[in-house]
C-alpha cells in the first residue's frame, strides 16, 4: 500500500520547561544538545520534501517535537513557525503540529498559534492522578489537563492526548482511569508511553535506590492492552504505543531499565488478537477441525499470528486445529477478520466489537 502521510519531524532542544519532571531527559531522547535555527529548520523541511514522490497526492505535516514548544521564548516561536507557515502557504504541507504542557496553554496563545497555521495540537497529560503527576514532578494538576482541553476545543484544531504508563505511584487501575477521563475529554487521538528509566534523570536515582521499580515487558503490555481496547472502543485513534526506537533510545544505552521493545506495538496488539481468537473460536465452537483459514487485513497479520507464531499455535493446541492458514485480505476493514471454517461456512468479526464485549 502506497504511503499517503509524511510527518517531517522537527526537533526542538528541550527549552522553554523550568520543570524536571522524573523520567525527564530530552537530550538523550531526542539527541539534541544545540539550539536548532530557522535556517536549519528551512533546509530540513526543503530537504524531505524533495524525496516525497506525487507530493501533489500526499497529505504533508511538520511536527515540533522535544520541548515545550509554547514554553519557549516568544521569538524563537516566531522564528520557527514563520519556516513552517512559509511552506503551508505555499500548499507543501498541510499540517503543523507541536507538543507542550497543559499549564502552557491560554486564549491568548492559541490565537497566537493560529496566527501561524497550527493546526494540531499535543498536551503531554501523562496521567489524570494527581498524586501520580506529584511523584513524577510534573508540576501541573489534572485540572489544568480539563481546562487545557477546553481551551484548546474552542479553536479549530485536532488535540492529541499522550498518556505514560508506569509512573511512580501509577498501578493499573491509575491507568485505567486516566484513559477513561481522556476519553470524556474526546481528544482526537492519544499516545500510550510506557515509563522508561533514562541515564541521566531523577528516576534513574530513584531506580538506582530501589525507590522505584519499573515496569516488566508483560506488565506492560497487559496494561496497554486494556487502554487499546479502551480507546478502541470509544473510537479514539491511537496513533502511538510505545517510544519510537532511535540509535539512543535502546536498552543497555541512554535506556537502563523500563519496558522497551522496538515493536512494542505489536506486542499489545497480538495479545488482543491471541484473545480474539481464543473468544472467537470458544463462541463458534470451532475445534477439532482439519483446516480453518483466517483473513485479516495486511497490516495486522504479524500480530495476528504472533511472534514465532504464538498465537496460531495456541489456538491449534487448546481447539485441535491441525492447520490454520493466514490470508491477506485488505479487502476487509483494517481491524476485521474473516474465518472460513472447513465446512466452508464463514463469519467475520471486528476487534472493535470485541472490545465492546472485553471493556
Amino acid at each position: 500500500m502506497a504511503k499517503t502521510h509524511y510527518i517531517i519531524p522537527v526537533f526542538v532542544p528541550h527549552k522553554g520547561c523550568p520543570f524536571d519532571c522524573v523520567f525527564c531527559n530530552q537530550k538523550k531522547i531526542t539527541g539534541l544538545t544545540k539550539d536548532i535555527t530557522a535556517q536549519e529548520v528551512d533546509l530540513q523541511i526543503e530537504e524531505y520534501l524533495e524525496t516525497i514522490e506525487n507530493i501533489d497526492e500526499k497529505h504533508v505535516e511538520i511536527a515540533f517535537f522535544g520541548g515545550s514548544f509554547t514554553g519557549i521564548e516568544k521569538e524563537k516561536q516566531e522564528e520557527l513557525l514563520k519556516i513552517a507557515f512559509k511552506w503551508k502557504k505555499a500548499g507543501m504541507i498541510q499540517d503543523i503540529r507541536l507538543s507542550t504542557r497543559p499549564d502552557y496553554i491560554d486564549e491568548s496563545i492559541m490565537k497566537f498559534l493560529l496566527g501561524y497555521g497550527v493546526s494540531i495540537i499535543e498536551l503531554g497529560v501523562q496521567s489524570m492522578d494527581d498524586e501520580v503527576l506529584e511523584k513524577s514532578g510534573r508540576g501541573h494538576t489534572s485540572k489544568d489537563v480539563v481546562s487545557a482541553v477546553k481551551i484548546i476545543k474552542q479553536f479549530p484544531v485536532k488535540i492529541g492526548l499522550q498518556m505514560m504508563i508506569g509512573l511512580p505511584g501509577d498501578t493499573m487501575q491509575k491507568s485505567n482511569r486516566t484513559a477513561e477521563k481522556i476519553i470524556d475529554l474526546l481528544p482526537n487521538f492519544v499516545r500510550i508511553y510506557p515509563t522508561l528509566v533514562v541515564k541521566d534523570t531523577y528516576l534513574e536515582k530513584m531506580y538506582l535506590q530501589g525507590k522505584y521499580e519499573s515496569l516488566s515487558v508483560e506488565e506492560a503490555i497487559a496494561i496497554s492492552k486494556n487502554l487499546l481496547l479502551k480507546f478502541l472502543k470509544a473510537e479514539i485513534l491511537v496513533i502511538r504505543v510505545g517510544l519510537q526506537p532511535t540509535e539512543n533510545i535502546l536498552l543497555g544505552r541512554e535506556v537502563i531499565a523500563g519496558p522497551f521493545h522496538p515493536s512494542f506495538r505489536q506486542l499489545v496488539e497480538s495479545e488482543i488478537f491471541k484473545e480474539m481468537l481464543d473468544y472467537l473460536f470458544l463462541k463458534q465452537d470451532i475445534e477439532n477441525s482439519l483446516l480453518i483459514e483466517i483473513q485479516v487485513n495486511d497490516r495486522y497479520v504479524s500480530s495476528l499470528v504472533g511472534h514465532k507464531k504464538e498465537n496460531t499455535n495456541f489456538i491449534k493446541n487448546k481447539y485441535g486445529i491441525k492447520k490454520i492458514k493466514v490470508i491477506r485480505n485488505n479487502d476487509l476493514n483494517d481491524t476485521c477478520i474473516k474465518i472460513i471454517k472447513s465446512c466452508g461456512k464463514s463469519f467475520e468479526f471486528d476487534m472493535k466489537k470485541y472490545a465492546n464485549n472485553a471493556i
